[in-house]
C-alpha cells in the first residue's frame, strides 16, 4: 500500500522538475570555458545586451521566445526559461547559459545552435561570465 502511495508522488515530482533537474545532473567540463573577462563593473545594459541583440534576440527576444526564454531585458533573462533558471548570479561556471554559449556539454544545447549561427567569441563568453560572476546586474 505504501508503494502505491509513493509512486504517484515520485512520478509527479519528476514531471514537475522536468528538464531543468535533468540538466542539473549533467556534468560539464568548465575548464573548457574561457575565463571571465577582467573588466569590472560589467552590466547587462552596457555590455551584455548588445551581445544578446546580435546573437540571441532572433530566437529569445520580444518577437519570439524559444523555450519561453527572453533575453531582451535583465528581468526576463534572470527569470529563465520554461526549464528553469539559466543564469546563476555570482557563479558563471554553474550557469546553464554559459555552458550553452561556451559550447560545452551536450551539442543539442549549444547556443546558437550549430546550424543557426556562429558561436559567440571567447571574448563575448568571457564578458558574459564576468557579468554573471559580478552578480548579473
Amino acid at each position: 500500500m505504501l508503494i502505491k502511495l509513493l509512486i504517484p508522488s515520485i512520478v509527479a515530482g519528476a514531471v514537475l522538475a522536468g528538464p531543468a533537474a535533468i540538466a542539473a545532473d549533467k556534468t560539464v567540463d568548465v575548464s573548457k570555458l574561457p575565463p571571465p573577462a577582467d573588466k569590472k563593473g560589467v552590466t547587462y545594459a552596457a555590455d551584455v545586451k548588445p551581445i544578446f541583440e546580435k546573437t540571441c534576440f532572433k530566437c529569445h527576444g520580444p518577437e519570439k521566445q524559444k523555450a519561453k526564454l527572453r533575453l531582451d531585458s535583465l528581468e526576463a533573462a534572470l527569470k529563465g526559461s520554461e526549464n528553469g533558471k539559466v543564469i546563476e548570479p555570482g557563479n558563471s561556471a554553474k550557469s546553464v547559459m554559459v555552458h550553452n554559449i561556451g559550447r560545452i556539454g551536450d551539442e543539442d544545447d549549444w547556443m546558437p545552435p550549430v546550424d543557426k549561427g556562429d558561436p559567440l567569441s571567447k571574448d563575448q563568453v568571457a564578458l558574459i561570465r564576468a557579468w554573471i560572476d559580478q552578480g548579473a546586474k
